[in-house]
Protein backbone atom coordinates (compact mmCIF):
# COMPACT_ATOMS: atom_id res chain seq x y z
CA UNK A 1 0.00 0.00 0.00
CA UNK A 2 1.21 3.49 -0.91
CA UNK A 3 0.59 5.94 1.94
CA UNK A 4 0.46 9.61 0.94
CA UNK A 5 0.12 12.65 3.20
CA UNK A 6 -0.48 16.08 1.65
CA UNK A 7 0.51 19.08 3.75
CA UNK A 8 -0.18 22.81 3.59
CA UNK A 9 -0.38 25.63 6.10
CA UNK A 10 -3.91 25.19 7.47
CA UNK A 11 -5.25 21.90 5.99
CA UNK A 12 -8.44 23.54 4.77
CA UNK A 13 -7.60 24.52 1.15
CA UNK A 14 -4.68 22.99 -0.79
CA UNK A 15 -3.85 19.79 1.08
CA UNK A 16 -7.45 18.54 1.36
CA UNK A 17 -7.94 19.49 -2.29
CA UNK A 18 -4.94 17.33 -3.23
CA UNK A 19 -6.16 14.55 -0.92
CA UNK A 20 -9.63 14.34 -2.47
CA UNK A 21 -8.49 14.83 -6.06
CA UNK A 22 -5.97 11.97 -5.70
CA UNK A 23 -8.62 9.79 -4.03
CA UNK A 24 -10.87 10.46 -7.04
CA UNK A 25 -8.06 9.71 -9.52
CA UNK A 26 -7.09 6.40 -7.92
CA UNK A 27 -10.74 5.36 -7.60
CA UNK A 28 -11.25 5.93 -11.33
CA UNK A 29 -8.19 3.74 -12.03
CA UNK A 30 -9.33 0.97 -9.69
CA UNK A 31 -6.38 1.54 -7.35
CA UNK A 32 -8.35 2.40 -4.19
CA UNK A 33 -7.05 -0.64 -2.31
CA UNK A 34 -3.45 0.30 -3.16
CA UNK A 35 -3.53 3.75 -1.53
CA UNK A 36 -4.02 5.37 1.84
CA UNK A 37 -4.36 9.14 1.39
CA UNK A 38 -4.66 11.85 4.04
CA UNK A 39 -3.78 15.51 4.62
CA UNK A 40 -2.53 17.73 7.43
CA UNK A 41 -1.43 21.25 8.38
CA UNK A 42 1.84 22.67 9.60
CA UNK A 43 0.06 25.32 11.71
CA UNK A 44 -2.55 25.05 14.44
CA UNK A 45 -4.83 27.91 13.36
CA UNK A 46 -7.47 25.84 11.55
CA UNK A 47 -7.38 22.60 13.57
CA UNK A 48 -10.84 21.03 13.65
CA UNK A 49 -12.21 23.27 10.91
CA UNK A 50 -13.87 21.86 7.77
CA UNK A 51 -12.66 22.23 4.19
CA UNK A 52 -12.76 25.88 3.07
CA UNK A 53 -15.92 26.70 1.12
CA UNK A 54 -13.82 27.73 -1.92
CA UNK A 55 -12.14 24.31 -2.03
CA UNK A 56 -15.44 22.54 -1.38
CA UNK A 57 -17.13 24.51 -4.19
CA UNK A 58 -14.32 23.80 -6.66
CA UNK A 59 -14.36 20.09 -5.85
CA UNK A 60 -18.16 20.00 -6.25
CA UNK A 61 -17.78 21.65 -9.69
CA UNK A 62 -15.41 18.80 -10.59
CA UNK A 63 -17.85 16.20 -9.15
CA UNK A 64 -15.40 15.26 -6.39
CA UNK A 65 -16.79 14.62 -2.90
CA UNK A 66 -14.69 15.88 0.01
CA UNK A 67 -16.59 14.31 2.86
CA UNK A 68 -16.44 15.38 6.49
CA UNK A 69 -12.77 16.42 6.58
CA UNK A 70 -11.52 18.27 9.66
CA UNK A 71 -8.14 20.00 9.70
CA UNK A 72 -5.39 18.36 11.71
CA UNK A 73 -1.74 19.16 12.36
CA UNK A 74 1.05 16.93 11.12
CA UNK A 75 2.63 14.87 13.92
CA UNK A 76 6.05 13.29 14.33
CA UNK A 77 4.53 9.79 14.02
CA UNK A 78 3.30 10.66 10.50
CA UNK A 79 6.88 10.20 9.28
CA UNK A 80 6.71 6.52 10.24
CA UNK A 81 3.21 6.02 8.81
CA UNK A 82 3.50 7.67 5.38
CA UNK A 83 5.67 6.83 2.35
CA UNK A 84 5.21 10.25 0.76
CA UNK A 85 4.79 13.52 2.64
CA UNK A 86 4.01 16.13 0.01
CA UNK A 87 3.94 19.87 0.68
CA UNK A 88 2.39 22.50 -1.55
CA UNK A 89 5.14 25.12 -1.30
CA UNK A 90 8.72 25.60 -0.10
CA UNK A 91 7.64 27.07 3.23
CA UNK A 92 5.53 23.96 3.89
CA UNK A 93 8.64 21.83 3.33
CA UNK A 94 10.64 23.95 5.80
CA UNK A 95 7.86 23.62 8.40
CA UNK A 96 7.38 19.88 7.77
CA UNK A 97 11.08 19.28 8.42
CA UNK A 98 10.97 21.51 11.50
CA UNK A 99 8.12 19.39 12.91
CA UNK A 100 9.26 15.94 11.75
CA UNK A 101 13.03 16.32 11.86
CA UNK A 102 15.56 15.15 9.31
CA UNK A 103 14.20 13.39 6.20
CA UNK A 104 16.44 10.33 6.52
CA UNK A 105 14.24 8.17 4.26
CA UNK A 106 13.64 10.77 1.50
CA UNK A 107 9.88 10.89 2.03
CA UNK A 108 9.34 14.66 1.85
CA UNK A 109 8.52 16.24 -1.52
CA UNK A 110 6.96 19.36 -2.97
CA UNK A 111 3.99 18.48 -5.23
CA UNK A 112 4.97 20.37 -8.37
CA UNK A 113 8.49 18.90 -8.21
CA UNK A 114 6.88 15.87 -9.87
CA UNK A 115 6.26 18.03 -12.96
CA UNK A 116 8.27 19.91 -15.57
CA UNK A 117 7.08 23.09 -13.88
CA UNK A 118 8.39 22.96 -10.28
CA UNK A 119 7.09 25.88 -8.24
CA UNK A 120 4.93 26.71 -5.25
CA UNK A 121 1.18 26.17 -5.42
CA UNK A 122 -0.35 29.47 -4.39
CA UNK A 123 -2.60 29.45 -1.33
CA UNK A 124 -6.15 30.24 -2.50
CA UNK A 125 -7.05 31.41 1.00
CA UNK A 126 -4.95 34.46 0.11
CA UNK A 127 -5.38 34.59 -3.70
CA UNK A 128 -9.05 33.59 -3.91
CA UNK A 129 -8.19 31.66 -7.09
CA UNK A 130 -9.31 28.12 -6.29
CA UNK A 131 -9.46 27.24 -9.99
CA UNK A 132 -5.71 27.95 -10.49
CA UNK A 133 -4.89 26.00 -7.34
CA UNK A 134 -6.97 23.08 -8.63
CA UNK A 135 -5.18 23.15 -12.01
CA UNK A 136 -1.75 23.17 -10.32
CA UNK A 137 -2.76 20.32 -8.01
CA UNK A 138 -4.04 18.21 -10.90
CA UNK A 139 -0.79 18.83 -12.79
CA UNK A 140 1.22 17.81 -9.73
CA UNK A 141 -0.87 14.69 -9.10
CA UNK A 142 -0.57 13.59 -12.73
CA UNK A 143 3.20 13.98 -12.37
CA UNK A 144 3.14 12.06 -9.09
CA UNK A 145 1.18 9.19 -10.66
CA UNK A 146 3.62 9.13 -13.61
CA UNK A 147 6.47 8.97 -11.07
CA UNK A 148 4.83 6.04 -9.26
CA UNK A 149 4.37 4.21 -12.57
CA UNK A 150 8.00 4.85 -13.54
CA UNK A 151 9.11 3.55 -10.15
CA UNK A 152 6.86 0.51 -10.71
CA UNK A 153 4.87 1.19 -7.56
CA UNK A 154 1.57 1.07 -9.48
CA UNK A 155 0.39 -0.61 -12.68
CA UNK A 156 0.66 1.32 -15.92
CA UNK A 157 -3.08 1.04 -16.63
Amino acid sequence: MIKVLFVCLGNICRSPMAEYVLKDMVKKQGWEEEFYIDSAATSTEEIGNPVHYGTRNKLEQEKIVCGNHRARRIEKRDYEIFDYIIGMEKQNIVNIKRILGEDTENKIYQLLDFTKNPKDIADPWFTGNFHKTYEDIVEGLEGFIAYLKKEKQIDKK
